[in-house]
């Protein structure tokens, strides 16, 4: 399936029965430069819009929410070592978890590409 975005400019793509969450290039480039990111623990539940994770840069901290409801199955531990991989490549290396979810078909009301590029240009 393709990337999808959301308006609190998370990026969320399923592969098989797992989704790999992170931040846009756009939400990085508004928080500066990274310092910290706290993520949740693997076999945690999240719920759709509860935050999940706190990003911590030179400038603030912001938080991000869970673009769907369901179990966390794997961190990217290089955050831990690496904060700054959301900087230099937010939408590749820099993602935050994988997660399952009883529920992908919530994907299709997310913004493609072409539509999330579209909203940045209202924001």
């Amino acid at each position: 399936m393709e990337r999808r975005y959301t308006k609190s400019h998370s990026w969320i793509e399923v592969d098989g029965d797992v989704a790999t969450v992170g931040i846009t290039d756009y939400a990085q480039s508004e928080l500066g430069d990274v310092a910290f990111v706290e993520l949740p623990v693997v076999g945690g539940a999240l719920n759709k819009g509860e935050r999940f994770a706190v990003v911590e840069s030179v400038k603030t901290a912001s938080e991000v929410y869970a673009p769907l409801s369901g179990t966390v199955v794997e961190l990217n531990a290089d955050l831990e070592k690496t904060p700054s991989l959301v900087n230099t490549d937010a939408e590749g290396k820099g993602w935050f978890i994988k997660m399952t979810s009883a529920d992908f078909d919530e994907l299709a009301s997310f913004m493609s590409k072409d539509e999330y590029e579209a909203y940045l240009k209202g924001v």
